[in-house]
């Protein structure tokens, strides 16, 4: 993992990225990273009265983007100076150009997740998109209008593996964020169970699940050697889901660490899980 030294912030002049500003701010304070807004207009977009003018529609396109200009430019100026702060303004869909952009230099990508509709209904919205396009590491809140950051002395993350192939990749990114940021490291696993009746349990001793537990966490040691990690590590056991959302939230972490699939492909990086846990978590998360 290369260090985190520059994070886009894409915006769209909402309440939800204004409320994220403070969490964007925090990070770029952790990790000593440069910040960067971002905002895409639509160059198609256009009135009845400009069409009446008998303007062009490339006319139209340049005055649009100047007034994207000018108002990305006088966003959230007091948290992110314009000298300090790049502006940058393209015109297309959204979710496509906040995923090109972000290939190009860009270390992590910050986004609310427009509390209410968005935990209804994930899928189209301009967050889940990116989620599923990006190649970087995708930062999500839905809770940036009712909650505030946590000091930046407090440095919890918990990071969730669920021992495939995948393990190892999410789990040295995990450290490596954890070692830059000076924040202590959680791993928590969940042994899935398929029975509705078992209500989940959270670090389970010797009950049913006992020997899978043994297993699990003889895996994860040997992963954690690989990648030179000794976080201390929680087992829970019940469908996977509910049981590690469970645990998210009775751990006061600053944010959730979970993988996406490396490749977009047919089926896309936002599988069931990921979904549930961007949709329904407690704190931030951090899916890459």
């Amino acid at each position: 993992m290369a260090p985190i030294t520059n994070i886009l912030f894409p915006v769209d002049f909402s309440a939800s990225c204004v409320a994220m500003a403070p969490y964007v701010k925090r990070e770029a304070t952790l990790f000593g990273a440069k910040v960067s807004l971002m905002y895409v207009f639509d160059p198609a977009s256009h009135n009845g009265f400009e069409l009446y003018l008998m303007r062009g529609a490339g006319e139209i396109a340049e005055e649009h983007q100047t007034i994207a200009r000018d108002r990305l430019n006088s966003f959230l100026q007091a948290e992110f100076p314009l000298s300090e702060n790049p502006r940058i303004v393209v015109a297309g869909d959204a979710a496509t150009q906040i995923a090109e952009v972000a290939r190009n230099g860009f270390d992590l990508i910050i986004m609310p997740t427009h509390a209410g509709t968005f935990r209804r209904m994930l899928i189209g919205s301009t967050t889940a998109k990116v989620l599923n396009d990006a190649d970087s590491p995708v930062l999500t809140s839905r809770h940036a209008e009712t909650i505030a950051p946590r000091p930046s002395e407090h440095r919890e993350l918990l990071c969730t593996i669920g021992l495939d192939q995948d393990s190892e990749r999410v789990l040295r990114y995990a450290h490596q964020v954890a070692e830059e940021a000076h924040s202590n490291l959680h791993i928590i696993h969940a042994i899935q169970v398929t029975d509705a009746n078992v209500a989940v349990q959270l670090d389970l001793e010797e009950q049913v699940q006992s020997e899978e537990r043994q297993r699990a966490r003889q895996r994860i040691a040997n992963l954690q050697r690989r990648v030179g990690s000794q976080a201390p590590v929680r087992i829970v056991v019940g469908p996977v889901k509910e049981a590690l959302l469970e645990a998210t939230r009775q751990f006061d972490a600053d944010a959730l660490i979970i993988g996406r699939s490396p490749q977009s492909g047919v089926h896309g990086r936002l599988r069931d899980l990921t979904y549930a846990m961007v949709r329904d978590a407690p704190c931030l998360v951090l899916s890459i």
